[in-house]
């Protein structure tokens, strides 16, 4: 029969207390004892050994999630039409006289695709675009709808 041996010897419950107490963090206790971080942090969990909340002003500034990035561009973007176009832009028909393809792409062509990729005769819109954005007001009309996601979500 096959004894199971404890990697948490007496030694080592002791040398865990002691680093605890001088301060230093799991990770660094893990290498000082030689067992892995999870194992210390279970270890002082079943010792109930917990260290004082930091304060606040220790902790460095969180950094913005890239969804936020994300939904502050979306929004400019609807401002940025909203100041082009007044409350609503204007419901007409997207003219597609522009057309150009993919090498023929540049800063100032919409870059709204018409057809789909796989189709033979795939372009994109080509028309002006409104600035700061990558279509013409038609496309972005389209592509920027304020609260499009809850409209999907009532649907």
């Amino acid at each position: 029969m096959t004894a199971i041996l404890s990697i948490w010897t007496t030694e080592r419950v002791e040398q865990l207390k002691r680093c605890f107490d001088a301060g230093l963090t799991c990770r660094e206790i893990a290498v000082d004892i030689g067992v892995s971080r999870n194992a210390v942090i279970g270890k002082l969990s079943r010792l109930n050994l917990t260290r004082e909340p930091r304060d606040d002003a220790e902790r460095p500034p969180r950094k913005a999630s890239p969804r936020a990035a994300r939904a502050r561009t979306v929004r400019h973007q609807i401002r940025m039409l909203q100041a082009e176009y007044g409350e609503a832009p204007p419901e007409e028909p997207i003219a597609n006289g522009h057309c150009c393809s993919l090498l023929e792409l540049d800063e100032q062509r919409c870059r709204w695709p018409v057809e789909t990729p796989d189709a033979t005769d795939f372009r994109f819109c080509g028309n002006r675009p409104v600035d700061g954005l990558p279509y013409c007001a038609g496309h972005a009309r389209l592509a920027y709808q304020p609260n499009s996601r809850l409209r999907v979500a009532r649907g």
